[in-house]
């Protein structure tokens, strides 16, 4: 009995593995691999750098008409609301000065007015009457929409930052992106590449930008910035490059925030790159009548300017 239980043991193993030979325990399948017919352009980590610095540079002032589409809204709402598309016009000046003008549809008349020097900002919104003013890095709690719209935001996103040679480490790696092939009109894979860019803060190194690059035409498709604990605070997204002169510039960007719930969409209808801009262009004043809010202003500063006496 003993000598039967053992040989049976023995024999157990000895026929799964020949039914396994057989083929009658597993079957094989094709597996369609969908991958892009593109020809794909090649670059080194610091021709990628230089190309986000080289247009940093040389991009010193902007002068566009857009058209603007904004969405509020989210898992934490529970609900999207999307408002009608509107015409704008976006000034920039570097360093760091913005305005950004949106008109109401039919009409024309001023959604609103947003200017901003780099540190402090000026926001004007006629159909409520109120008129923001305070610091760039102040946002009230609860704030949605404009409210929670910062210039700087609208900058950094149209102007991706330098790399800096001292206060960053960028880090190449390659991976795959989901577009649609020219030829088949399919969901393919193609190849990109990723710059993370590392930076060395107040609190030491973090994780603060990861640059996607369209390897077609090696530009920008996509910017993720980090806030310091590591949370996405702005995902913009690129498309439609357009030369101008000899500098490059996207027609198409998608501007997510993901912690307020509010997407910006602009396309860009015209624009005009290092033309100089003058003072008188960033500068808006407080409208007689409107309700003044002050953000990021001590209480008897932002009374005074209120209440002048």
């Amino acid at each position: 009995m003993r000598n039967c239980s053992l040989h049976r043991l023995i024999l157990l193993p000895v026929l799964a593995f020949s039914l396994l030979l057989a083929g009658c325990l597993f079957r094989t399948h094709q597996v369609e691999i969908r991958v892009s017919s593109a020809h794909l352009q090649t670059a080194t980590q610091l021709e990628l750098i230089d190309r986000i610095n080289s247009s940093a540079q040389r991009i010193r002032t902007l002068n566009a008409t857009v058209d603007i589409d904004t969405s509020i809204g989210g898992a934490r709402r529970g609900q999207v609301t999307e408002y009608q598309e509107i015409r704008g016009y976006i000034l920039v000046r570097q360093p760091g000065m913005l305005r950004m003008i949106g008109l109401m549809p039919v009409i024309r008349n001023h959604a609103f007015d947003m200017v901003s020097d780099g540190a402090d900002f000026k926001l004007w919104v006629p159909p409520t009457n109120k008129f923001y003013a305070g610091q760039e890095n102040v946002v009230a709690p609860g704030a949605t929409g404009l409210t929670a719209l910062r210039p700087q935001i609208i900058l950094r996103a149209l102007l991706l930052d330098e790399i800096s040679t001292n206060e960053d480490i960028a880090v190449l790696e390659s991976g795959v992106e989901k577009v649609l092939d020219p030829k088949t009109h399919k969901d393919v894979d193609q190849a990109d590449y990723r710059l993370d860019v590392i930076h060395h803060g107040p609190n030491g190194w973090r994780l603060a930008r990861k640059i996607y690059f369209d390897r077609v035409h090696l530009q920008p498709r996509r910017q993720r910035v980090y806030d310091e604990h590591g949370a996405i605070s702005s995902d913009s997204e690129y498309a439609d490059w357009k030369q101008y002169g000899d500098i490059w510039f996207p027609s198409w960007i998608r501007i997510w925030r993901p912690q307020e719930e509010y997407q910006i969409t602009l396309g860009v209808v015209k624009a005009t790159l290092n033309e100089p801009l003058t003072d008188q262009q960033f500068t808006l004043e407080q409208p007689p009548g409107a309700q003044v809010i002050h953000l990021g202003v001590a209480p008897r500063a932002a009374a005074r300017d209120t209440h002048p006496e």
